[in-house]
């Protein structure tokens, strides 16, 4: 497996959690695909549309065989297997999935454009990948992402919902 890219996934329609463990479990059966890392799960105010329920939000690291360009394809396969409508810019969905980054790679066509263009702004994707790769390089990025993490607005509305542990599973956050 020759790529690296991190993927934001986000679900507030049905049953979050099993939406986005559904994602991963489809991106991974793919033969081309092996997950490396992910991380806790989120749960998170929405952006933008606020008419809707809450989300819960993660990010995974995955080594791919794929292009980004192919990974882009499986990625909106996923969403619409999973009953993914396009309704409202913003709005609510079964299931999100955005390449993040694809190696260190600017990627940018009329399907794709990586580094995500908005991925600095939004703490639901920015915390739970610093979780994952604190030291990580974003290409175009000229602050290290820690201190990007200061400046990240919003961080209120990212609240912890299901703990990582260490075995790669997950653990119930006491209320």
């Amino acid at each position: 497996m020759e790529n690296t890219a991190f993927i934001a996934l986000g679900s507030n329609i049905g049953n979050r959690y099993d939406n986005m463990a559904k994602a991963i479990q489809i991106l991974t059966n793919h033969p081309g695909i092996q997950l490396v890392n992910k991380s806790s799960i989120y749960e998170t105010d929405p952006i933008g549309y606020e008419d809707q329920d809450l989300f819960l939000n993660m990010v995974i690291e995955i080594k791919t065989v794929l292009n980004a360009n192919e990974l882009l394809d499986t990625c909106l396969k996923t969403e619409q297997e999973l009953g993914r409508k396009r309704e409202i810019r913003w709005g609510p969905r079964t299931i999100d999935l955005d390449i993040l980054t694809f190696n260190h790679e600017n990627i940018e066509t009329e399907k794709l454009i990586v580094p995500h263009p908005r991925m600095l702004e939004r703490a639901f994707v920015m915390i739970p990948l610093f979780e994952i790769n604190p030291d990580i390089h974003i290409s175009g990025m000229k602050k290290p992402l820690r201190a990007c993490m200061v400046e990240l607005q919003d961080k209120e509305g990212v609240r912890i919902w299901k703990q990582k542990n260490g075995e790669g599973g997950f653990e119930p956050i006491e209320s």
